[in-house]
């Protein structure tokens, strides 16, 4: 079902309409034509009570002729509809729908917490209001699933650096979440404008232990980092004293010194400085 424009009348002119009614039954009982009167008092309150519908901005009404769908009424203001019709009411807001923590596996099978915020709004009233049954709880359900279904197919964070993750590529994951979302969500005629991430974390039983292996690979890294630089400076160092032929080192003195300077630079703590004071041969 797709929504259509109701007919509508605009409300102030329904009011004068209604009230030429009531002056006219006025009129018909001064001169006792009573019939005439009651039905025209009839056709005015049925106009008053069935007809006349306010429709607030940001809102729709969807109006029903004994079951039947007419339309639906967008334009905010007063008007006068088919008399006998129902009419309800649907938000066309932006609103927002924070979804509680929830405990999966990620593609590597470790239990970790996540939660979302789902920012949607209503765009087609009548898929709404008859597709589903209720919008707001088929909204809820399917963005927990949603969530389940992305979150299950990366891992919460890639150790060596390569490849997509829940931790690491938010943005991503948030967009491939939105996209998702929105093919389930079009049935009930929602548009999901945003989804974010506002919880990630491991779950408490492997907290610790993946906190442990964070920080085994940033020291890791670092030391990795720090080699590589010892390295190069040995080398820079060596390359300056044979140009400057400063001092003539063998192979053997060569790689004492380079080991000293290793020493002194991968080392976590300070060197102690030795002063040699004899011959260096």
């Amino acid at each position: 079902m797709t929504e259509r424009k109701a007919l509508k009348l605009n409300g102030f002119l329904g009011i004068v309409l209604i009230l030429l009614l009531l002056c006219g039954a006025v009129y018909q009982f001064l001169t006792l034509s009573f019939i005439s009167a009651i039905v025209l008092t009839l056709v005015s309150l049925l106009l008053l009570f069935t007809s006349l519908v306010i429709v607030q901005p940001n809102e729709a009404r969807v109006l029903t002729f004994f079951g039947r769908y007419i339309g639906s009424m967008r334009d905010n203001g007063m008007w006068l509809v088919v008399p006998l019709t129902g009419h309800k009411k649907i938000s066309l807001r932006v609103r927002n729908f924070n979804s509680k923590m929830l405990k999966v596996n990620d593609v590597e099978g470790n239990p970790i917490e996540i939660a979302a915020v789902i920012v949607f709004k209503v765009v087609d009233s009548a898929r709404a209001l008859f597709d589903v049954d209720d919008y707001e709880k088929f909204v809820e359900i399917q963005s927990e699933t949603a969530l389940r279904h992305v979150a299950t197919r990366y891992p919460y964070d890639t150790f060596e650096g390569t490849g997509y993750s829940l931790r690491g590529n938010a943005d991503e994951v948030a967009r491939e979440l939105a996209l998702e979302l929105q093919e389930r969500l079009a049935l009930a005629g929602v548009e999901v404008l945003e989804a974010r991430l506002t919880h990630l974390a491991y779950a408490t039983e492997i907290a610790s232990a993946m906190l442990q292996r964070q920080q085994a690979s940033a020291i890791l890294a670092a030391r990795q980092i720090i080699v590589e630089g010892a390295v190069g400076m040995a080398q820079m160092a060596l390359v300056q004293l044979e140009q400057d032929g400063t001092v003539k080192l063998d192979d053997e003195r060569k790689m004492a010194m380079i080991n000293n300077l290793l020493v002194a630079i991968v080392s976590d703590r300070a060197a102690q400085p030795v002063i040699n004071t004899g011959s260096l041969y």
